[in-house]
């Protein structure tokens, strides 16, 4: 059975254009088979635009979810937004992924509640790579959960880790807690205990990181609450936006500086290669039952591209299925109602 990816193309800041055309190159270039989901006349004009009409399924969804919308509101009220009958689709077992640049909280709620999650995980995390000197780190969360109990935190690290084992080939990733020192007292209350729960986990824990070790590639895993996981992660791209700028500007100023541009051209584009979040195509939300990735909202073509292609490999690789048989064997019930990690 082939693997399908079903696109909320209507989520996006600028949809549904960049769905369209990424979700073709997906299917061009790597042969991803996706489902279009959204205002049938538009996606149909929009595939004859591209001379791709007839290439990729659409199914119609009249509703969509805004920006400023509410969680809820996409589950109780836009019953068919193109982000609950994607979801739908998933469920029905038509698709194996669902991909969106919509709403986040929205996207997480639905995957949630129409797709499910898995039964020992209290919240589902946004998992992004975080690019360092000497590959990448897996960060977690980045923007599904703003306020977290220590047990989210290790539930997240158990997650994360079981995540980077398959996806870097690392057979014990080293996990960490993201915080304002090194010792273990340092931080705020949620930090303090979660290091004293990962101190039990059974977990390659190395114990706290502070910011500039973020890109020195301190841990292969760090778990922190989404709130400043979020911060962390569009700081990093105004960064690399703003230098970026800065680069251009300065390569134009000059044909001395156009020539430098030209022979120094293969170093960066291995930066971008590496700094550029649309390499990387969205994020993964860990924790529901099928895979979800969840791309910026400003995402262009490339950018969807590339997180259809992720969600294709995901599935492939059999992640989420991996994820729910080793979280349910590690994480058990105590009688205070929180959870423990088994040895």
């Amino acid at each position: 059975m082939p693997i399908r990816i079903v696109l909320d193309a209507m989520g996006g800041d600028h949809a549904p254009i960049p769905e369209v055309l990424g979700a073709i190159e997906a299917r061009r270039r790597f042969g991803v088979e996706t489902i279009l989901v959204g205002d049938e006349p538009r996606l149909k004009a929009q595939l004859e635009k591209a001379k791709a009409a007839g290439l990729l399924r659409v199914v119609h969804a009249e509703e969509v979810v805004a920006m400023d919308d509410p969680p809820m509101v996409a589950i109780r009220r836009k019953r068919r937004s193109s982000l609950r009958v994607a979801a739908d689709l998933v469920k029905a077992g038509e698709a194996q992924a669902l991909v969106s640049a919509g709403n986040t909280g929205a996207v997480m709620a639905t995957a949630k509640v129409v797709i499910g999650g898995i039964e020992a995980v209290e919240r589902p995390a946004l998992a992004t790579w975080l690019p360092h000197r000497k590959g990448a780190s897996l960060l977690l969360d980045v923007g599904a959960n703003s306020d977290c109990k220590p047990v989210h935190l290790q539930q997240f690290a158990i997650m994360g880790s079981i995540f980077a084992s398959q996806m870097l080939a690392v057979q014990d990733p080293r996990v960490a807690i993201l915080s304002i020192g090194e010792e273990d007292i340092k931080g705020n209350d949620l930090t303090k205990e979660a290091f004293k729960l990962l101190q039990q986990s059974g977990l390659n824990f190395v114990g706290n990181v502070e910011g500039h070790d973020l890109f020195e590639g301190a841990a292969d895993v760090v778990v922190t609450d989404g709130f400043t996981g979020n911060v962390v992660l569009k700081t990093g791209e105004a960064v690399y936006e703003y230098i970026g700028g800065l680069l251009r500007e300065g390569f134009r100023s000059s044909l001395r500086a156009k020539l430098g541009y030209l022979l120094s051209r293969p170093v960066f584009d291995h930066l971008k290669a590496k700094m550029d979040y649309a390499e990387y195509g969205g994020a993964l939300l860990v924790g529901v039952r099928a895979v979800t990735v969840i791309c910026h909202g400003r995402s262009k073509p490339k950018a969807i591209m590339n997180a259809l292609k992720v969600a294709r490999d995901f599935c492939a690789a059999g992640l989420n299925e991996k994820i729910g048989e080793r979280i349910s064997s590690r994480v058990k019930e105590i009688p205070n109602g929180k959870s423990s990690v088994a040895n």
